[in-house]
């Protein structure tokens, strides 16, 4: 049932979601740290699940559609993000924002805003 969820949430642009990391919420003994600490920290970390189509650029092909044409053409194309689905990112916290959907948070995070990417397979992007 997730999943089927989360097929339903499209993220627009350049942005991120993520699911924050919750072991940042407890120190290594244990203790639950409150919220005033874990807001002082500059970076935060957790895993994509859901990555938008990129950066729009204009569509160079794009020519005014003619009405003999019948081919339909996107007068925008959009440059892929480097983040993928799946992929753990280290970003900072004070350009998320912070959703609640069907009662689970959730950060919502610009590229930019990304400092690293730790990926499952290191070799996976350089395949293409």
């Amino acid at each position: 049932m997730e999943d089927f969820n989360r097929k339903k949430m499209i993220v627009v642009g350049d942005k991120v979601l993520v699911i924050p990391d919750s072991d940042k919420e407890r120190t290594d003994a244990g203790l639950y740290l409150p919220a005033t600490v874990k807001e002082k920290e500059k970076v935060h970390s957790g895993y994509v699940i859901k990555v938008g189509p990129g950066y729009p650029v204009p569509n160079p092909s794009f020519i005014d559609q003619e009405s003999w044409s019948t081919t339909p053409k996107d007068p925008v194309k959009y440059i892929p993000l480097q983040v993928e689905e799946g992929d753990y990112a280290i970003f900072l916290r004070d350009q998320a924002i912070e959703i609640e959907y069907e009662l689970k948070k959730y950060l919502i995070v610009s590229q930019s805003a990304i400092l690293m990417v730790i990926r499952r397979n290191p070799m996976e992007g350089l395949e293409k």
